[in-house]
């Protein structure tokens, strides 16, 4: 089943993406340390943004998604290492960045309307 929310499809795409990342790094390039780190750090923004859609109050909404944003950061992070270490061919890693990066744009948004009238 499909969902109608855009950072949920985003992000959930992106964690296929970066499962099929890590297998082929540990797989074909027998990198571990670094893919298990991108695995762990990719695949949580989604599962944080599913968390948040669960949230208990918009507190909660707003500190999973805090969360995720911080994942995305991190996975981002990961993503250019194994670019800039040539670990990771240029053009798939450019594409991953460019997810990483539009996912972290919508996160963004997302924190600043729902923090407004909520800062004192």
């Amino acid at each position: 089943m499909k969902r109608d929310n855009i950072i949920i499809n985003k992000s959930y795409d992106f964690a296929k993406r970066i499962v099929k990342l890590y297998l082929f790094l540990s797989k074909e390039k027998k990198e571990y340390t670094l893919s298990k780190q991108v695995l762990r750090s990719g695949t949580s923004i989604g599962a944080n943004i599913e968390e948040a859609q669960g949230g208990q109050s918009k507190r909660d909404f707003i500190a999973k998604t805090q969360i995720s944003f911080k994942e995305a950061k991190e996975t981002h992070y990961w993503l250019r290492l194994l670019r800039d270490t040539n670990i990771l061919e240029e053009k798939p890693a450019n594409s991953l960045i460019n997810d990483c990066e539009e996912i972290l744009y919508i996160l963004s948004a997302i924190l600043k309307s729902s923090k407004q009238g909520t800062e004192k």
